[in-house]
């Protein structure tokens, strides 16, 4: 396989074409390696449009959708960013490679482990990964941008708080098969605005589907 040939129509072919247009964008997703975060032996579907199994039941979005959050996010090169579920670290890499810096959380110790690792390797170094229940708590501090890699049922308000004023949220929301990802923007102490942006399938942060349980 063409490794560049394979990542450039990822881009203008897959990406481009569900409306991501945004110049800084395209050219993250053209230069962050996809390959060296995807799980071994899968490396040949790293620029698929389908999502790819991680460990623990959670898995890597589609490139289109990556990519449809992170030009919604209009993340600017002062931002402070968090990611809640890191993951295998590719979006952890994206956002830092548009943000001044960005915390990414995650449950789990082998997914940091392995992230820190793919990080590093891709050149990446304005990261700070953490090992934190998001239903439970969330880092100090308030961010610019909050992007959440998995969904939640019920949309909790107080995510919102967690951002600046005039900052913004990407957050999937709802039970499978029916979701909604949504850009949610922080516009006073207590206010937002809402806007949907596309219908979407994303599995559960791990307790995200037990509204109950989700608070920090």
């Amino acid at each position: 396989m063409n490794i560049e040939l394979a990542r450039q129509q990822m881009v203008q072919q897959q990406v481009r074409t569900v409306e991501v247009f945004d110049a800084d964008i395209l050219k993250v997703l053209s230069r962050v390696p996809r390959e060296q975060f995807v799980p071994s032996g899968l490396e040949a579907l790293a620029f698929a449009e389908t999502e790819l199994p991680l460990a623990h039941g959670q898995v890597m979005m589609t490139p289109n959708v990556e990519g449809r959050m992170l030009q919604a996010l209009a993340i600017q090169p002062t931002d402070r960013a968090l990611e809640i579920g890191t993951g295998s670290g590719f979006i952890t890499a994206c956002l830092g490679c548009l943000a001044s810096e960005v915390t990414s959380i995650d449950l789990y110790e082998d997914f940091q482990a392995a992230a820190a690792a793919n990080l590093e390797d891709s050149g990446v170094t304005n990261f700070d990964l953490q090992i934190m229940d998001a239903t439970q708590e969330l880092p100090e501090g308030e961010f610019d941008v909050i992007a959440a890699t998995g969904s939640i049922e019920v949309f909790d308000p107080r995510l919102v708080m967690a951002l600046n004023p005039g900052g913004r949220l990407f957050v999937v929301v709802g039970a499978s098969p029916n979701m909604e990802a949504r850009l949610v923007t922080r516009t006073g102490e207590n206010d937002w605005q809402t806007r949907s942006l596309f219908e979407t399938d994303l599995p559960a942060l791990v307790n995200g589907g037990l509204p109950a349980q989700f608070s920090f």
